[in-house]
């Protein structure tokens, strides 16, 4: 009888692993992901005050992005890499029809609306990536300065259209993006030493001349957001309070006041972090956070295995831009960056957000299961 049922469980086991390579799912990516997305779901519920629609929703959009997860990660790598400049244009153009006739939104001019509503920069974050890693598939790296100065044209183009609308969270993020492919690929220290002065003349540039003064409110009110605590400094120091109420093993499952009692803005979007700390404590946080290093992890392992040029450049930098997505929220809620709309990932409300990040993870999962299926 017990060796009946243990040959019953290990078939079951069997018969789980067989599904998921048939699928070409990794294993331990897919459940990093559905632990956070799980988290992510209990968290939303709570800091929507128990507001099933928005749950329903939610999980909509997750079942959707899962949908497209499993798309993607069919797909051989090869194509993908074939399709990639495909994507950069389209991309671009839609960015163009934003600022020509997009929706707006918030005080922002971000989306289009072709039967579904979507944001096209969300596009760019896999596009800008994916064109550069085409770009370099089969260049030598180290790379020259001209193709160097080529790659950063190709970035700078996407995040100038995504500032104007403007977004600059956004706009930041995906040329961090870029950027990690160009340090992936091998860069001299001479060409780092020389972007310093030029990057701080850029920062100048971008404050006098391009930041709008709402944008430079938040930069200043990180400096010191007690001096404007009903204004501009409300949201940081609501969302500090509520991360340290949360003591360490936080205040329990629906049981929070900032966001309850609504004292805690954008609770279920760009401060849903706080939320988490207030609700399940340091011990909470750490466990998220122990979760997301794990699914950054698992990508630049993947990233590493992987057998050609794009694949890795590809897969490192979607790592990356995972962690920055972690960092950026997490240092804004926490005050340590200024206040600039990046969403927490898969665990904030909204829908081409979680189908962006998802389809990347799809596309690590095609590059670790398709590897046998790569040309030598």
């Amino acid at each position: 009888m017990i060796g009946s049922s243990a040959r019953q469980t290990s078939g079951g086991r069997g018969l789980f692993t067989h599904m998921l390579h048939r699928f070409h799912l990794d294993p331990l990516l897919l459940a990093g992901v559905l632990a956070v997305l799980v988290m992510g779901a209990l968290v939303l519920y709570s800091a929507s005050g128990n507001d099933l629609d928005i749950l329903l929703r939610q999980s909509t959009r997750i079942g959707a992005a899962m949908l497209v997860l499993i798309v993607v990660a069919q797909i051989n790598i090869a194509w993908i890499r074939r399709a990639a400049p495909w994507a950069y244009l389209i991309g671009l153009a839609t960015l163009i029809l934003v600022i020509l006739s997009g929706e707006m939104g918030g005080g922002a001019q971000r989306w289009l609306d072709i039967g579904i509503r979507f944001q096209p920069s969300e596009l760019m974050k896999l596009a800008v990536p994916a064109m550069l890693a085409w770009l370099l598939h089969e260049r030598p790296l180290p790379t020259s300065f001209l193709v160097n100065c080529l790659l950063l044209a190709l970035i700078a183009a996407p995040v100038a259209l995504i500032a104007l609308q403007p977004d600059l969270g956004t706009a930041i993020l995906i040329a961090l993006t870029g950027i990690t492919v160009i340090f992936l690929a091998g860069i001299s220290m001479r060409y780092v030493i020389s972007a310093i002065p030029i990057s701080a003349g850029a920062v100048l540039i971008l404050w006098n001349f391009y930041m709008h003064d709402y944008q430079k409110q938040r930069v200043l009110t990180l400096l010191d957001p007690e001096k404007d605590p009903l204004g501009s400094g409300y949201h940081i120091i609501q969302s500090k309070i509520a991360i340290g109420s949360g003591g360490l093993f936080g205040k329990g499952w629906l049981n929070g006041s900032q966001g309850k009692l609504e004292f805690l803005p954008e609770q279920t979007t760009d401060f849903i972090f706080a939320v988490i700390g207030e609700e399940f404590g340091f011990t909470g946080v750490t466990l998220l956070l122990v979760l997301y290093l794990l699914i950054v992890a698992r990508g630049f392992i993947i990233a590493a295995a992987a057998q050609d040029t794009f694949s890795r450049l590809l897969a490192g930098s979607i790592s990356f831009t995972f962690f920055f997505y972690v960092f950026v929220n997490t240092a804004m809620v926490t005050g340590l960056l200024p206040v600039v709309g990046v969403p927490l990932p898969l665990i904030s409300a909204g829908g081409t957000s979680m189908v962006t990040l998802l389809a990347g993870f799809g596309i690590l999962m095609s590059i670790q299961t398709h590897r046998k299926l790569l040309p030598r």
